[in-house]
């Protein structure tokens, strides 16, 4: 069986389990009961769970930004390629956003 590298895992990570898991951390770190070591280490964790949260959101930014009105003035959903400009350009006058 293999097993998942860090990176793997958070890539796979939804947002939804991000942020649950975040609050976890929170929630024992403000507890006071958690020895110096172990506090760094979900300190470590939290942080890798902001990134991952960070990018998740990023993500759904662009994706609400390719969202685009037509000349008739009719949604027309473009697909999110990373890194590619959406087609609607610098055209504000039919852009939702």
């Amino acid at each position: 069986m293999a097993t998942k590298t860090p990176a793997a895992k958070s890539s796979e990570e939804t947002f939804e389990n991000a942020m649950t898991r975040l609050e976890h951390i929170v929630a024992q770190m403000e507890s006071d009961q958690l020895p110096l070591e172990e506090l760094l280490t979900q300190y470590e964790e939290g942080v890798k769970l902001v990134k991952v949260c960070e990018e998740k959101l990023a993500t759904a930014e662009k994706r609400i930004e390719i969202i685009t009105r037509n000349a008739a003035g009719e949604p027309q959903i473009e697909e999110f390629e990373p890194g590619k400009k959406s087609s609607a350009g610098g055209r504000d006058d039919v852009s939702l956003f």
